[in-house]
């Protein structure tokens, strides 16, 4: 089979799944109210292909959305942890305020692999009522000649 067709299946295959998933994120969030959180998220800064198992490395966009129409929210930490679970970088020095349907994003450059396959980043946020909480996702995204790949993470929360 050839390459390119299996790779374009694998990326409609995520797309579905990653679809589905943010169905079920939708259908809990108006359930599921809170003051805080620790939320953990995968990430890839790159991925093994083919046989030879080449890296294919991705940009990766930390997206953190709130989803309360009335309240806002702080995020406290974004903390950015590589394979062997060190922490490679802060992103957060002083809370930063989303207000009601505002969003923020922190950025990986597709260079910077330092994350590795088994990247990961905690955020911790809080409010001062309860509120729904934040659709957190990590988007994974590259291109190379012909080819793209690109596919959702979901955040998880850990802790209330």
């Amino acid at each position: 089979m050839n390459s390119n067709v299996i790779f374009r299946a694998l990326i409609a295959y995520l797309a579905f799944g990653a679809s589905l998933g943010i169905a079920g994120q939708y259908a809990l969030a108006s359930e599921s109210r809170s003051q805080g959180q620790l939320v953990y998220v995968p990430a890839y800064s790159h991925i093994l292909e083919g046989d030879r198992e080449r890296t294919f490395n991705l940009s990766v966009t930390l997206s953190i959305r709130n989803l309360d129409s009335d309240t806002a929210l702080d995020v406290l930490k974004v903390d950015y942890f590589n394979q062997d679970g060190q922490l490679v970088r802060q992103y957060v020095d002083s809370p930063v305020r989303l207000r009601p349907m505002s969003s923020t994003y922190f950025f990986i450059k597709e260079s910077d692999i330092a994350g590795g396959i088994g990247a990961s980043f905690l955020v911790r946020w809080k409010s001062d009522k309860p509120v729904n909480s934040p659709l957190i996702e990590a988007i994974m995204i590259s291109a190379r000649s012909q080819q793209g790949i690109s596919f959702v993470s979901r955040g998880i929360v850990i802790k209330e």
